[in-house]
């Protein structure tokens, strides 16, 4: 009885715990930590979902990490949606992979941060870029039915907002 109540005042604990660091990621923005570049933002409640959408991707080996890699895919054709950091610095390193996304017609959003972006994609380090290619490279569909329904949701808001976008 004794081991119960142990038990059940860590669980509330842990619980505690995930509230307070929910109240946490919930700053302000700070605008100077973004870099101009940064058009489209992802809003709070899209980002959440993008994440979430990697997040699945990822567990199915379905995620291309890095400008490396994301350039490369882009190169090669393949089709899915890419998620940029905007707080990377120096922005050299990413400015070119927008230019390859509208010529690919590949639909691309920027998040606020490279923190959250690389724990998304199963990383320990902070990423500048993820593209998600729905069956990865073998298009596994089997694999991506996990999240079929979360990227489709996330590609066509991702259309919907690169056409609003204005130049």
């Amino acid at each position: 009885m004794a081991k119960d109540k142990k038990e059940k005042k860590e669980k509330k604990e842990k619980k505690e715990k995930k509230e307070k660091i929910e109240v946490e990621d919930e700053r302000p923005l700070d605008p100077t930590l973004l870099s101009p570049i940064a058009h489209p933002l992802a809003a709070d409640k899209l980002t959440k979902k993008l994440l979430k959408t990697v997040k699945k991707a990822s567990k199915a080996k379905h995620v291309k990490r890095g400008v490396k890699e994301v350039v490369k895919g882009l190169r090669k054709g393949e089709k899915g949606f890419v998620i940029i950091a905007g707080d990377i610095s120096p922005i050299d390193v990413i400015t070119h992979v927008p230019v390859l996304c509208e010529d690919n017609s590949v639909p691309y959003v920027f998040v606020t941060s490279k923190e959250e972006l690389g724990t998304a994609g199963a990383t320990k380090r902070p990423t500048s870029c993820v593209m998600v290619v729905l069956g990865g490279k073998k298009k596994d569909m089997s694999a991506a039915a996990d999240y079929k329904e979360a990227y489709e949701e996330c590609f066509n808001e991702l259309k919907a907002l690169d056409e609003r976008v204005q130049y």
